[in-house]
């Protein structure tokens, strides 16, 4: 039995029609399958390796830390300096008052905690999200997802959860002294990249402190420079209660992290004490991997270079099949009429070494969210690519 068809008998799938490409190495936005082909990469295991893969430093952190110790105790027990380094240098580039870092094994378990946390500081129940939204797949995370298809097969889900329309002056108004929180993506990824205006952004921040009610904002695909900033809510000056992280918080390791003021998250210490709790979280090895790729985005400014790069996306991206290219930073969704176009033009990609994808809420639309290292050259490159795949489907039509 070869490797595929043991990947497909003891590997649990996901869909029916997973991609299989058999990936030996990868560096930088390359990736080289078994038999030394090469792809580049532009998604970045979904918005996971902004330093770009296998970077020299993250390795380092990771073999440094795999000599030192693995896992000792519990999350929270000892003092493991990964934890307590990374903490701080997070803290430190967030505003004064998310100071205070629970790390999870991944941004879905970043969200379940914030929902809890929010539950347990304002004693109420209700919990608001949006249409459209994604924040995990577990079943508290699920609850939230803003979209019936994926919600309707695992029901019974969490009660009193309101979903509503992102972007809408109306649904401010549902915000009320009897809601726990309002969590929102900061930009909805999984829609196609859809941006809230900045009024609508200060409106939501100003209702949720008029009743009461916390802000939770999910970053876990926009944070560490995607969008251009390192955190996709300074461009829209407001700040969160609790903010969620994940993805390229490990720096390729699996990693998450729900941050808070320290006021809001001392109430999981007591009544019940414990009141959450993971055995890997914040493991030792991910926190020097993750806290490395973080120091590599800062100390050589890559997060300065992504506006450009994504302007020279847009000026390459021009053809008759593309109806629109929408973008923040280097998190972008190239659109056409429909999934069938997308489809073709991903296959095609993919035969020519392009790697590509499409998003949850959004079939018609190709991600491009590569590594924020990606060269000019390998953007010229990947946009020649799919210039290329777009002629051809356009004559086979």
């Amino acid at each position: 039995m070869n490797k595929r068809e043991l990947f497909l008998r003891h590997v649990a799938q996901t869909s029916p029609a997973p991609l299989g490409l058999d990936i030996i190495k990868a560096k930088g936005s390359i990736l080289r399958d078994a038999d030394g082909k090469k792809y580049l990469d532009l998604i970045a295991g979904i918005s996971v390796c902004n330093v770009g893969h296998g970077h020299p430093k993250v390795v380092k952190a990771i073999k440094k830390q795999v000599d030192d110790y693995m896992h000792l105790l519990v999350y929270g027990e000892m003092i493991e300096t990964p934890q307590v380094q990374y903490a701080k240098w997070l803290t430190d580039h967030l505003p004064a008052s998310l100071n205070s870092v629970y790390f999870t094994n991944s941004g879905a378990e970043a969200t379940e905690g914030a929902m809890k946390l929010a539950k347990r500081v304002t004693n109420r129940t209700q919990i608001i999200a949006f249409n459209k939204s994604y924040h995990g797949s577990t079943q508290g995370a699920l609850s939230i997802m803003g979209d019936e298809y994926w919600r309707n097969a695992f029901r019974p889900l969490l009660p009193d959860v309101l979903h509503l329309e992102y972007n809408a002056a109306e649904s401010l108004q549902e915000i009320t002294s009897q809601t726990a929180c309002v969590i929102a993506e900061t930009i909805q990824a999984e829609r196609g990249v859809f941006a809230p205006s900045a009024q609508w952004m200060a409106a939501l921040q100003e209702k949720c402190r008029e009743t009461g009610t916390l802000l939770i904002l999910d970053e876990i695909q926009t944070g560490f420079g995607r969008t251009g900033t390192l955190w996709g809510f300074e461009q829209f000056n407001v700040v969160p209660d609790i903010v969620l992280m994940g993805k390229a918080l490990g720096g390729g390791m699996p990693m998450g992290a729900f941050i808070a003021d320290q006021k809001i998250m001392q109430v999981l210490t007591e009544n019940p004490v414990l009141g959450h709790i993971t055995t890997f979280g914040g493991h030792p090895v991910c926190c020097a991997a993750g806290l490395a790729a973080f120091k590599v985005l800062l100390k050589e400014e890559i997060v300065n270079l992504v506006t450009d790069k994504a302007a020279l996306f847009h000026e390459l991206l021009l053809h008759p099949l593309i109806k629109a290219v929408r973008a923040n930073g280097l998190l972008m969704a190239v659109e056409f009429d429909h999934f069938d176009i997308n489809k073709k033009v991903i296959d095609g990609c993919l035969q020519q070494g392009l790697l590509t994808d499409w998003f949850l809420f959004a079939p018609e639309c190709m991600r491009i969210a590569p590594p924020l290292t990606i060269t000019e050259k390998e953007i010229k490159k990947a946009a020649s690519t799919i210039l290329q795949v777009l002629d051809a489907v356009q004559e086979a039509k």
